[in-house]
Parts: structure tokens; C-alpha cells; sequence
């Protein structure tokens, strides 16, 4: 069975950036949106952005602020979250899910999500 496996975690400064990827293991992720939340303890989920099947990109007020961006290199299987001017807010266990389908629609609801990793802001 397929699933989404997160990499790209660690340790990094505050101001320093970090790319996170998100593979498909043993499934095609074209064809479906791709998205990424972030939980950190005590706080809620939130959510960062979302890719759709074309490449349209939908980044949320929730997280990032402008300092994040989703990319898809189908070729790769790969999803990509860049983030850049990292602060210590950013750290969290980062996930990546995917939709029923193409569209990023409903997304945050119905995702079956990755195990996650880790991302510690820190100097």
C-alpha cells in the first residue's frame, strides 16, 4: 500500500531555510493535490499550503507568511515545501498529505496524511 513519506527536517538557525520533500512511496502522486500542515505541541494544526495536480499553488495565512512555497516535480514523485527566514514559531512536525483528487479543495479534511518530520528553529 502507498504512502507519503516526509523528509528534510533538522536543525536550523533562525533566518536560515530549510527544504522539505514529501514522496509518494509505492503510489503516483500525479494526478492529486498535495499539502502541507505543520502541529507543534500545544498549539492546534495548521495549515501551510496546498498544491494542486496543475502546480496551482494556495499558501494559508496559518502558517509561513509568505515565506513558504509548495512546488511538484512530478517527474521526482516529489512534493516540496521551501522555507526560508525561518524563527523559532516555525518549529514543529511537519506533514504532508494528499487529496482524493486534482483539486486542493476540502483538502485539510479528507487527506490521508504522512508520518511527518521534524523541524527545530534553534540557534
Amino acid at each position: 500500500q502507498g504512502q507519503l513519506v516526509e523528509s528534510g527536517g533538522g536543525l536550523v538557525q533562525p533566518g536560515g531555510s530549510l527544504r522539505l520533500s514529501c514522496e509518494g512511496s509505492g503510489f503516483n502522486l500525479h494526478g492529486y493535490a498535495i499539502a502541507w500542515v505543520r502541529e507543534a505541541p500545544g498549539k492546534a494544526r495548521e495549515r501551510i499550503s496546498c498544491i494542486n495536480s496543475r502546480g496551482g499553488a494556495t499558501n494559508y495565512a496559518d502558517a509561513g507568511e509568505g515565506r513558504f512555497t509548495i512546488s511538484r516535480d512530478d517527474a521526482k514523485n516529489t512534493v516540496f515545501l521551501q522555507m526560508n527566514k525561518m524563527n523559532a514559531g516555525d518549529t514543529a512536525v511537519y506533514y504532508c498529505g494528499v487529496g482524493f483528487g486534482g483539486s486542493c479543495d476540502n483538502i485539510f479534511r479528507y487527506a490521508s496524511w504522512g508520518k511527518g518530520t521534524q523541524v527545530t528553529v534553534s540557534p
